[in-house]
C-alpha cells in the first residue's frame, strides 16, 4: 500500500502548497460593508475547506485556514478552537494591535506544508482588531493556544509562513518525528 504524504493529502483537499506565490503575498482587505457578499462567500469557502480537512485529520490543538491557502488572496481566515462545541472565529481584515511581552515556544503545523512541524515563538496574549460584515471595527483578545492559532492565520494574510517566525538555526522536523499529534498545547499554570 502506498502511503500518501500529509502535504499531498492536503493538496488533494484543495490546500495551496508552500512555494505558491499567493502564500507570500499580503492578502487584499475587504471594503466592508460594500464587499459584504464577497466576504461572506470567502468565509463560506473557508468553512467548506475546513470541513474537508477535519474529515481526514484530527486537530486536537484546534485549526485554522486562511483564504490564500485555498487560492483566494483576500484578508479572511477562520479559526476553530480545540474546545468541543466552541464556535469558530471569523477573522476579516485582522490586525494585531497589541501583544504581550511574555512568549512561549511550541510546535506548529501548517496545512500548506503538512509534512513537518516547527518550533515557533509567539506572544502568549494578543489583541486583534477585525472588521465586521457591517464595516464596524471589533476588538478581541486571545490567549495561549488560541492566540497562537489566530496569530498563525494573520501571518498567512500578511504573506508569512511560520518558518519566518522560527529562531535562527532552528529548522522544522519531519512529522514522523513529531510526538504531540492528538494532544493540546501544554502551558504552565
Amino acid at each position: 500500500m502506498i502511503q500518501v504524504r500529509p502535504s499531498e493529502q492536503m493538496r488533494d483537499l484543495g490546500v495551496v502548497q508552500e512555494g505558491a506565490p499567493i502564500l507570500a503575498e499580503p492578502a487584499r482587505p475587504f471594503d466592508l460593508p460594500t464587499e459584504r457578499e464577497a466576504a461572506e462567500q470567502v468565509v463560506e469557502n473557508l468553512f467548506t475547506a475546513m470541513e474537508r480537512m477535519g474529515q481526514v485529520h484530527p486537530f486536537a490543538k484546534g485549526m485554522g485556514i486562511a483564504a490564500p491557502q485555498i487560492g483566494i488572496g483576500r484578508a479572511a481566515a477562520i479559526v476553530q478552537p480545540a474546545e468541543p462545541g466552541a464556535p469558530a472565529i471569523v477573522l476579516l481584515n485582522p490586525r494585531i494591535t497589541d501583544r504581550s511581552d511574555e512568549t512561549d515556544e511550541q510546535f506548529e503545523g501548517c496545512l500548506s506544508f503538512f509534512d513537518v512541524r516547527g518550533m515557533v515563538p509567539r506572544a502568549l496574549r494578543i489583541a486583534v482588531e477585525t472588521t465586521t460584515l457591517d464595516g464596524q471595527p471589533a476588538a478581541t483578545a486571545y490567549e495561549r493556544g488560541l492566540a497562537r492559532l489566530v496569530h498563525h492565520e494573520i501571518d498567512h494574510l500578511d504573506g508569512l509562513l511560520y518558518t519566518a517566525r522560527m529562531r535562527s538555526g532552528i529548522t522544522p522536523i519531519p512529522v514522523e518525528q513529531y510526538r504531540q499529534t492528538g494532544r493540546a498545547w501544554a502551558y504552565e499554570q
